[in-house]
């Protein structure tokens, strides 16, 4: 891919950044913002603001003139413009709508691109540039394959922690899997739960947290194939509950666990201990 082309893609990023969050910006806080309108594509209620999202998604990508090929949460699979799409953009639209209904400041949108004309043949793996917008915040981290990570337009890393004891973590704890993580936090610091996996797994990535987990197995691909490339490029690591590679599919129905660390040492301090419990 020409260096002029990832520029015009990303700068088409940067619109449907635009674009969605003046579209929800009136519905944040609202009670029509919740209304639930069908079950979406990925199995979870499709509300109002969600909707609203995602239709400004497929207006600024149809309005490229370009084939493409889109993976979205409520939509599921959607293939737009005339000929053969050499494009892959997988979207979330609205990450944390609980938060943006609730007007609680922690919802973001998360866009990845792989470029390929074949959705079966490409996996998360194949992502080549990431974006998160955490609009409560207003920051945009950005994530490019072998070119680094990005917070406002200022390189990125993760934090230099060793141990995880005195650790500041994310957690997912709900579930029957909680009680296998009591050990770990136990040994950490300070434990969050923030409600937008692409802002949390973000916070890794700029040092923020030195890990981020969920460990359920249920976490959509969605959500994290912008946020996975952001964190690999600011120096971390991401693997699933067993420590082993995320590799899968981009499909709006494939789930995975996820343990993000800022590093080998942490990520072995982690399974360690959650192994022992």
């Amino acid at each position: 891919m020409k260096k002029e082309d990832m520029n015009f893609w990303r700068d088409v990023s940067y619109e449907i950044i635009a674009e969605v969050e003046k579209s929800i910006s009136p519905l944040v806080g609202s009670k029509k913002a919740d209304k639930i309108l069908k079950m979406g594509a990925d199995g979870t209620p499709t509300k109002l603001i969600d909707e609203v999202a995602e239709e400004k998604v497929i207006q600024v990508l149809k309005n490229t003139g370009k084939p493409v090929i889109l993976v979205s949460e409520e939509i599921g699979e959607l293939k737009i413009g005339d000929g053969d799409a050499e494009v892959i953009f997988i979207v979330d639209p609205l990450d944390g709508t609980v938060n943006a209904v609730k007007n609680i400041p922690a919802y973001a949108i998360s866009i990845a691109i792989a470029f390929s004309s074949e959705l079966d043949s490409v996996s998360i793996n194949d992502i080549k540039m990431g974006f998160v917008k955490n609009f409560a915040a207003r920051d945009i981290y950005e994530g490019f394959k072998g070119n680094g990570a990005y917070l406002n337009g200022e390189r990125v890393s993760t934090s230099s922690r060793e141990k995880i004891s005195g650790s500041f973590i994310g957690a997912y704890i709900r579930g029957p899997k909680a009680v296998q993580m009591n050990k770990l936090f136990n040994t950490v610091k300070r434990i969050r739960l923030l409600g937008s996996v692409a802002i949390e797994l973000c916070y890794v990535a700029d040092g923020t947290y030195d890990t981020f987990l969920d460990i359920r197995g249920n976490v959509r691909i969605v959500d994290i194939a912008a946020a996975k490339l952001i964190i690999e490029e600011s120096g971390g690591i991401v693997t699933d509950a067993n420590g082993k590679q995320i590799n899968n599919k981009l499909n709006v129905k494939e789930r995975t666990s996820i343990i993000a660390s800022c590093n080998l040492n942490i990520l072995k301090d982690l399974l360690r201990i959650m192994e022992a419990s």
